[in-house]
């Protein structure tokens, strides 16, 4: 009778290579940290002699003059969260619906395709869509959007305010459309891969006793991936807010707030830094800019710490649920 020899066990790693581990990823994370508090001491470095003539009311004023050396952030800031703000009202029902449809609705045979196609979009360049928003969509916004509803609510009040201006398809409105379409594979992308790990038991259970697939959306689906769904939101506002090219292209490039209208040329913060920052002087100029990239630094910092505190509400909120 042969003799069956024991299985062969791999040898196990020592307690240094653990170490080792351990201290390798802290010093990864305290690498990270490291970068981002030297990436804020040298904007405030940078954007200190703006920061030391004109103060906090930079952010309020709306004079932006390099020949008197008198400058103000207010339309860029206004720009940026207007743009960010269009973006996010057109592109998170958008977002909502492909992933809802991908997920739920799509037959077999469509949900790959389709899905593949819609992550496609976002390896376009940014110079590709602004250079559409210019040349394509613009025109058409202007005579199809814009001169209709200008005909229309001309003489409303505050409607009219809103959609004044000359019909040239430049400004916020199409800045955020153009935003929209960039952060929409984004968005959906993340909804769709969080909407996918809820548990099919609990979508089943939910349909056999007989909820519509509205409410298993509603009452399993969201409760059970909502911290996804806002990382995914928090996602495509960041690309918002960060986006330079195609912002330049259709946001008209105008330092001067004449106007509240949606169609009204403006500028943002990252539009102006490409414009300015490779012409701009030493001293007060190059301050200001520095100055509007910390604030853009600080708007993403609010951004990001406005969706810990919504998460940990809708925890807290579930918890008193239970």
């Amino acid at each position: 009778m042969t003799k069956v020899p024991p299985p062969t066990q791999k040898k196990r790693s020592g307690p240094l290579l653990d170490v080792l581990f351990a201290a390798t990823a802290k010093a990864a994370a305290v690498f990270t940290l490291l970068i981002l508090i030297a990436i804020l001491v040298s904007l405030t470095i940078s954007a200190w002699p703006a920061i030391s003539k004109f103060g906090i009311g930079f952010l309020f004023s709306t004079t932006w003059d390099p020949v008197k050396e008198d400058f103000g952030g207010l339309v860029m800031i206004y720009g940026t969260v207007m743009t960010s703000v269009v973006a996010l009202i057109i592109a998170v029902p958008v977002s909502f619906g492909i992933a809802l449809f991908l997920t739920e609705l799509s037959p077999a045979w469509l949900r790959r395709p389709l899905g593949t196609a819609i992550e496609l979009l976002a390896a376009v360049p940014s110079i590709v869509y602004g250079m559409w928003g210019l040349l394509v969509f613009a025109p058409v916004l202007a005579t199809y959007v814009q001169q209709p509803l200008q005909k229309a609510f001309g003489d409303v009040p505050l409607l009219g305010t809103l959609f004044s201006g000359a019909p040239v398809g430049i400004g916020i409105l199409s800045a955020g459309i153009i935003l929209a379409i960039m952060i929409i594979p984004f968005i959906a992308s993340v909804m769709r891969d969080v909407f996918e790990v809820t548990p099919v038991l609990l979508k089943e259970s939910a349909y056999a006793l007989g909820a519509t697939t509205w409410e298993v959306v509603s009452q399993v689906v969201l409760p059970y991936t909502k911290a996804g769904v806002v990382g995914g939101i928090m996602l495509g506002l960041g690309r918002a807010i960060g986006e330079t090219m195609a912002i330049t292209f259709v946001i008209g490039n105008f330092n001067q707030l004449d106007s509240l209208s949606l169609f009204t040329a403006a500028n943002s913060i990252t539009s102006a830094l490409a414009n300015e920052f490779a012409e701009a002087g030493e001293g007060l100029h190059q301050g200001a800019l520095m100055y509007l990239g910390l604030v853009l630094f600080f708007i993403t910092f609010v951004v990001l710490t406005l969706s810990k505190l919504l998460l940990s509400q809708l925890q807290k909120g579930e918890g008193a649920k239970t």
